[in-house]
């Protein structure tokens, strides 16, 4: 008779827990969404509090669901960080060739920052070392941010390699060849995240203009492409 109990009961349980699983779930999606919103309006050191007030709740309710403001980072990385990843991916993964590749990533890279520079300097503004932390062993503690740099880093690499292959180059030792994707990714970053604090001017260069220069940067140096290979 129990048992009979039990085998009527334990659905009615599972489908409790599915419907407050799936509620819960919901309302964590609907909070990071009224939280970019928040954080693209207010800044990226908009408190908890202030994001707790845009959505209309207390911020004990973030805190509930994320933790703290870190969590909430995270949270909110892992959504906008995983649409850059997989963005740039596809622009270096569909070029014809690896200087359309580097232009396209810079491009795409460029473009996701540029839509909401407030959420992107939210989500990147980590006390972590996102390109040490594979050489650190710490999978466990990976960040959004981790995995982008991983997979575009892996990415380069292997443009690169191509690269030096088709055209009978080499990079100099096996060492140098695995820090430039890395020297670049730092680069890119850099420039980018200083031309977005640049104020509104008419000598801030536009998002094609700074794409271009980057990837000239990237291909042949500050120098530039010589007088004879322009001509």
């Amino acid at each position: 008779m129990n048992s009979e109990n039990d085998r009527g009961v334990a659905p009615e349980q599972d489908g409790r827990a599915s419907r407050w699983e799936a509620h819960r779930e919901a309302r964590r999606l609907d909070l990071l969404r009224i939280a970019r919103k928040a954080i693209h309006r207010l800044g990226p050191n908009a408190s908890m509090e202030d994001i707790a007030a845009e959505a209309g709740t207390s911020k004990s309710v973030f805190y509930r669901y994320f933790g703290d403001k870190s969590g909430l980072r995270r949270a909110v990385g892992s959504i906008v960080v995983e649409h850059m990843r997989s963005t740039v991916l596809e622009a270096g993964k569909t070029a014809a060739t690896e200087e359309e590749g580097l232009h396209g990533m810079v491009a795409a890279y460029l473009a996701m920052a540029e839509r909401s520079p407030n959420v992107y300097f939210f989500v990147t503004s980590l006390a972590h070392d996102p390109l040490a932390a594979e050489a650190r062993g710490e999978e466990e503690d990976e960040e959004p941010l981790d995995t982008f740099f991983r997979d575009i880093t892996t990415l380069m690499g292997e443009s690169l390699a191509h690269y030096l292959d088709r055209t009978d180059r080499t990079a100099g030792s096996e060492q140098h060849t695995l820090l430039w994707p890395q020297a670049s990714i730092g680069m890119v970053r850099a420039a980018g995240e200083a031309w977005l604090r640049m104020p509104a001017s008419a000598e801030k260069p536009t998002h094609e203009e700074l794409t271009d220069t980057i990837t000239g940067w990237l291909v042949h140096g500050i120098s530039g492409p010589s007088r004879k290979a322009r001509t």
